[in-house]
């Protein structure tokens, strides 16, 4: 199950990353609020934690424009900003939990397992994202394309999912690491330019219309007709 952490407290990142994943949460994560607005809406999350002071844009107003732009993904605000006046204002502008620090970690969980759980009766959402003409399958880890079919690395089927769902968009090399790699990992800048190179091969092996455009000292930006993001 996929979340968001949208954090600039890097050790409380460090913190939480392996309690989620022992608790079976795949997360991706942004340090400041202008990031953590883009893969809001570029993702299909489970849930979203958020704290309220982030560099860049503040927390509210992330979450107000999340909303606005139809985002329904459930976010638990996890802030410093504990009063019942701090926690109206973030239930007013969508969110669906607050929870405030310092806080117990199984609280946590157990406020994220009540957000995520599925009503009775509910379908589970495809293991198929359709883009253009290509069609990733996250369970076959393979991506199809007009010439035929190719199995993926994880990294490569990692960075193609990030690029496609939000195709036509400028993904920043920032937001691409972040998603990709995660924060965690230290990682060599030419790796995303060495896996780039590796994705674009792949389209070209299923004969794929889609470009990936370099947008120099910024990113990159997949460009394919009839892209959608899920």
């Amino acid at each position: 199950m996929r979340i968001l952490l949208v954090e600039d407290d890097l050790n409380l990142c460090a913190a939480l990353r392996p309690v989620l994943k022992a608790a079976g949460f795949t997360l991706d994560e942004a340090h400041d609020g202008d990031d953590g607005l883009q893969l809001l809406r570029q993702n299909c999350y489970a849930a979203a934690i958020l704290d309220r002071m982030l560099p860049g844009l503040e927390g509210l107003a992330l979450l107000r424009q999340a909303r606005g732009s139809g985002v329904a993904t459930p976010v638990l605000m996890l802030t410093a900003m504990g009063r019942v006046a701090d926690r109206v204002d973030g239930l007013d502008a969508g969110a669906d939990d607050y929870l405030a620090k310092p806080f117990d970690t199984r609280e946590l969980l157990a406020r994220l397992r009540a957000l995520t759980r599925r009503p009775a009766g509910e379908p589970l959402q495809s293991a198929a994202l359709h883009c253009g003409d290509l069609t990733l399958d996250k369970a076959e880890s393979s991506l199809n394309g007009p010439g035929g079919t190719v199995t993926l690395t994880q990294k490569e089927y990692d960075l193609l999912e990030q690029l496609c769902r939000g195709a036509g968009k400028l993904q920043t090399r920032d937001l691409l690491f972040g998603s990709v790699w995660g924060a965690a990992d230290i990682v060599e800048e030419g790796n995303l330019d060495t896996y780039i190179h590796f994705v674009r091969r792949r389209l070209k092996t299923v004969g794929s219309a889609a470009t990936i455009q370099t947008v120099r000292g910024l990113g990159y930006k997949l460009v394919t007709a009839g892209a959608a993001p899920c």
